[in-house]
């Protein structure tokens, strides 16, 4: 089997994903998604198409350390040139367990466990009071969700005294603990809560608040600070025995060496569409599992390339979450084939069939394509 053609299309979501297809001369393809590649990742696949064209796609691993090293020079230690490869390498996995007629995990190792456990990002309430915070929160646990996460960072509160400051003001810091007790009260003693500060704070501002939260037992306090200085992140981490979780910003394994060299995090998020694929996450929580670092990947893709992420999910020990972020979007199942819904109770069943276990619902996808362009078409 060879590979033949490889396509591209663009699907608005959280952004926009690029979806990519594999073609072969037996007639299988298989399917993948990648997000946050911006819109340069078809352009960016299409140059890698003509060194792929013609070789075994079931070398998958292979393939994806030649697209590496061949663009380094280019930019491949991180951003979009990463993700356009973890977009072909999830495919080619679809691929290849479609070929041996096998689904993913298997392939990746075999499964620790059956299903997938979601948290439901819910960015915040309907408006900024913490009522609204309060009856989201009991909403989301109505649904069967063990585990939530809200939003905390505010570039709009009247007490913001300069857009560009990372320092908090005594009136931000309030509203953040009344938000988040609201959240507690709501969703109960027994439910994880994360809460997220988008890297939008300087490093005592974020001691600050992950101190004046100790009391509310949180599942994790999410990027306090911005991601370039991992020096500052650890005193974040050293402060509070608050959980700190970081990472959707970070690609490749070597990304995430010096968090785990310093000890600067107590949860990993690589965000597996976006910073490698299926076996860089394995390689990361390897190298995780060794610092006794669990995994709580970041997501934002449509079900496609979330079902890619929870059949790595499946395959690796320290695994402890996984994002959705689709609340508000009702066409997220539709975007695939399937007969029941993919999340019941918060969790999502590994598929069994052969690849990834579900395909790409053309029909829908093609009502939110990125305008002036098609699917799947050269």
């Amino acid at each position: 089997m060879k590979i033949t053609d490889i396509r591209t299309a663009e699907v608005y979501g959280h952004g926009y994903s690029t979806y990519v297809r594999v073609y072969t001369d037996e007639g299988l393809t298989g399917t993948g998604e990648c997000i946050h590649g911006g819109a340069g990742c078809p352009k960016i696949i299409e140059n890698f198409k003509r060194s792929l064209i013609g070789q075994d796609p079931l070398d998958v691993d292979r393939h994806f350390e030649t697209m590496r090293r061949h663009t380094i020079f280019d930019g491949a230690l991180a951003g979009n040139i990463v993700t356009a490869i973890t977009g072909i390498e999830i495919a080619l996995w679809d691929l290849a367990g479609k070929a041996l007629k096998l689904p993913v995990y298997r392939l990746l190792g075999g499964k620790f466990r059956d299903s997938i456990r979601l948290y439901c990002d819910c960015h915040a309430g309907e408006n900024p009071t913490p009522d609204a915070y309060g009856r989201k929160a009991k909403e989301l646990v109505s649904q069967g969700f063990t585990a939530l996460k809200f939003d905390i960072d505010d570039h709009s509160h009247p007490d913001k005294r300069d857009r560009f400051n990372h320092t908090i003001s005594p009136g931000e810091l309030q509203t953040m603990i009344d938000r988040v007790e609201a959240v507690r009260e709501a969703a109960g003693p027994k439910m994880d809560i994360a809460i997220d500060m988008h890297g939008q704070y300087d490093t005592h501002s974020a001691i600050r608040v992950a101190r004046a939260l100790e009391r509310f037992n949180l599942l994790w306090l999410e990027e306090p600070v911005p991601p370039e200085n991992i020096d500052a992140l650890r005193d974040v981490k050293r402060s509070s025995g608050t959980p700190i979780c970081v990472g959707e910003n970070l690609y490749l394994r070597w990304g995430f060496r010096e968090i785990l060299e310093k000890q600067a995090a107590d949860i990993l998020m690589p965000d597996i569409p976006k910073c490698g694929g299926l076996s860089e996450c394995r390689k990361i929580a390897n190298m995780a599992e060794v610092y006794y670092v669990p995994l709580a990947p970041h997501n934002v893709c449509g079900p496609l390339g979330t079902i890619a992420s929870c059949h790595a999910c499946a395959t690796i020990p320290n695994f402890l979450v996984i994002e959705w972020h689709w609340k508000d979007r009702a066409y997220w199942n539709d975007l695939v084939i399937t007969d029941a819904p993919i999340i019941q109770n918060g969790h999502i069943r590994v598929p069994d069939k052969p690849g990834l276990g579900v395909e790409l619902n053309e029909e829908t996808a093609k009502k939110y394509l990125r305008p002036g362009t098609k699917l799947f078409e050269c």
